[in-house]
């Protein structure tokens, strides 16, 4: 893969995705090339490895990376037995497309702590950005196995399963997640896990998968929405929404009728 393509992937899931990088939160673009030497920051010698970990958050909330990349090195200088700060560093890499080192980094947190979900589940998102779908679905298992009350971890082994075409695991993870925390998708959908998905046919029926889970749930409102985007998108088999069980209370309401009444026109890319 060229390194313009692993730039557009990654674009894709940090102008979209909140959850999927574990032990990170704010949505960002990436930063290219290092900080000119006159601007980057002197580390203090005498700064704790918490203080200087704090401050390293800040500065990649600020995409300044490199320059968090030296306090997040100068903070395992001090506390090198800490999975946590490996952890940062490798996500740190990976949003400034290091993503060898980021993996190795991923790979030493894992080592202090081998029951690190978080670690495996970024490992997973390494393995996604080089489209290795199935190894992304080993890793998501296993950060699962090691904490499966985290419902992102769910959702991206979803999005790994349904880039796989493999529609009926994909649906049980999607399902799982909901059940844990309704709003996982919420979070994610401007367009989160959409914002992955690379194909207008893909995205359609994405949209639709989502529709059928909220609907099951009896989020009334998002379930429509979803349906909305799925026609929006182009999705060639919307009227199954009338022969899925799923939809069975979906359909008795107005708001279903005068949507599919409405039939919203798709939107070109």
């Amino acid at each position: 893969m060229t390194q313009k393509s692993i730039a557009l992937i990654l674009a894709m899931i940090l102008l979209n995705a909140i959850p999927i990088y574990s032990q990170y939160s704010a949505s960002q673009k990436i930063q290219v090339g290092s900080l000119p030497i006159e601007q980057r920051e002197a580390i203090a010698s005498d700064a704790s490895a918490a203080d200087l970990e704090q401050h390293a958050d800040l500065l990649r909330a600020e995409k300044s990376y490199f320059d968090a990349y030296d306090y997040y090195r100068a903070a395992i200088a001090k506390n090198p037995n800490n999975a946590v700060l490996y952890n940062k560093l490798g996500i740190n890499e990976l949003l400034s497309q290091r993503l060898d080192e980021a993996g190795k980094d991923f790979q030493r947190s894992l080592k202090l702590d081998p029951h690190y979900a978080e670690a495996y589940n970024n490992l997973g998102v390494l393995e996604y950005v080089h489209r290795r779908y199935g190894k992304a679905v080993k890793q998501y298992q296993k950060a699962i196995a090691n904490n499966p009350n985290d419902a992102s971890y769910y959702s991206n082994l979803g999005t790994a399963y349904f880039s796989k075409k493999d529609w009926k695991k994909s649906t049980k993870a999607y399902s799982r997640a909901v059940i844990l925390d309704p709003d996982v998708f919420e979070r994610t959908s401007q367009s989160g896990i959409a914002g992955q998905i690379s194909s207008p046919e893909d995205r359609a029926h994405f949209s639709y998968v989502l529709a059928r889970l909220y609907a099951k749930n009896g989020f009334t409102d998002r379930s429509l929405e979803c349906l909305r985007r799925a026609m929006e998108n182009g999705y060639r088999d919307i009227n199954e929404v009338y022969k899925d069980e799923e939809f069975t209370q979906l359909r008795k309401d107005p708001r279903f009728s005068q949507l599919m009444a409405s039939r919203p026109v798709a939107v070109p890319e």
